[in-house]
């Protein structure tokens, strides 16, 4: 019996000494993630189709020469396009993030959810009523698309008697996307807007300018900030509903303000760079099994990991097949199918 208890001892003080070190294995992530990032950002300014040294990139931002085109090419297209790759993959990692520790669905994410899909149809009604719309116009109905397509699955996972569980809210994802992503084929055909929307399908930043980054950069920092806000919130509603009432947790508001944060981020970085899935699916789950299930450390760690992989992934698809770029939504998708395969063989456990 004594042993029995001295085993148990043993193992509960490896859990305490484990959670202790949880917050100092975050921050050391945290610390290098953002140093590394940092690094592959300047790799993304580095490579591509026009020879560029280190050099003309230093001069290109000290001393910038505007009628130099090797200067034009870095400040015009290359730094924008890095920099946008970062925040677009810390806002889908977020998003994830959010998602699954709200819905306690380890398939949770904005591909999946209905999101992106709904973002997607939006975007292809405004390109069929204006040819020709601003960043502005598409960034707002990317916006409005992923409140309709996030709608519908939550709307219809409802409305059963046993209410909102996992598995309902998969399959009503899946099925809500399979028809929304129907729809805007339909109107892709129909209005012959097929070229203009080829980019959206893809994935990818290789188009971005720096208009896209003035308007991605202050709604996904502002989008990030309350979502660090509802890192405790989010922790306490992972536990389940009951427990999170129980602990006093306005359970309705918090998902009310969870669900806007995600819709804020997915819409911003849809409207930018297309469809780009599995950041939002991959992501948590390795910050998850790296820091553990606090999410005032996964939030944060997340977005600098969602953040790096896009910038990896998006330097990847000009390396591939030079001097021709493969859209970075392939790239990243070679490295979430197994992974969402895996996933749903273990059929969600372990959130």
């Amino acid at each position: 019996m004594s042993q029995r208890s001295n085993k148990m001892a043993v193992h509960s003080a490896k859990q305490k000494n484990s959670d202790k070190s949880r917050p100092f294995v975050a921050s050391m992530i945290l610390i290098l993630g953002t140093v590394v990032l940092i690094l592959s950002i300047a790799l993304s300014v580095l490579y591509g189709a026009a020879d560029i040294n280190l050099q003309t990139i230093w001069h290109s931002v000290t001393q910038f020469d505007p009628t130099q085109s090797a200067h034009q090419v870095i400040r015009n297209l290359r730094i924008p396009r890095g920099l946008a790759a970062a925040l677009i993959g810390a806002a889908l990692a977020v998003s994830g993030a959010i998602m699954q520790g709200m819905t306690r669905n380890a398939l949770a994410s904005p591909s999946i959810m209905g999101v992106t899909a709904g973002a997607g149809f939006t975007m292809a009604i405004a390109l069929a009523i204006n040819p020709q719309p601003s960043s502005i116009m598409m960034m707002l109905s990317a916006f409005v698309g992923a409140g309709l397509g996030a709608g519908i699955v939550f709307g219809v996972g409802t409305i059963s008697k046993s209410g909102l569980t996992p598995v309902k809210l998969a399959l009503a994802g899946t099925a809500v996307t399979t028809m929304l992503s129907a729809l805007s084929s339909a109107f892709t055909i129909h209005f012959n807007i097929a070229k203009d929307l080829s980019f959206w399908y893809a994935g990818g930043v290789a188009s971005v300018q720096w208009v896209h980054v003035q308007l991605l950069a202050p709604v996904t920092i502002i989008g990030l900030i309350i979502s660090l806000f509802l890192a405790k919130s989010i922790t306490v509603l992972n536990l389940g509903d009951d427990v999170a009432k129980g602990l006093g947790q306005q359970t309705v508001l918090v998902k009310v303000i969870a669900i806007i944060v995600v819709l804020i981020l997915t819409g911003a970085a849809v409207s930018v760079a297309g469809t780009i899935g599995f950041i939002g699916l991959v992501i948590p789950h390795i910050t998850r099994f790296l820091v553990g299930v606090n999410y005032r450390w996964i939030i944060p760690t997340a977005a600098v990991l969602g953040a790096l992989l896009l910038v990896l992934a998006d330097t990847a698809s000009r390396m591939i097949n030079p001097p021709f770029e493969t859209p970075v939504g392939t790239v990243t998708a070679l490295v979430g199918v197994p992974f969402f395969l895996y996933l749903a063989r273990k059929e969600g456990r372990g959130l």
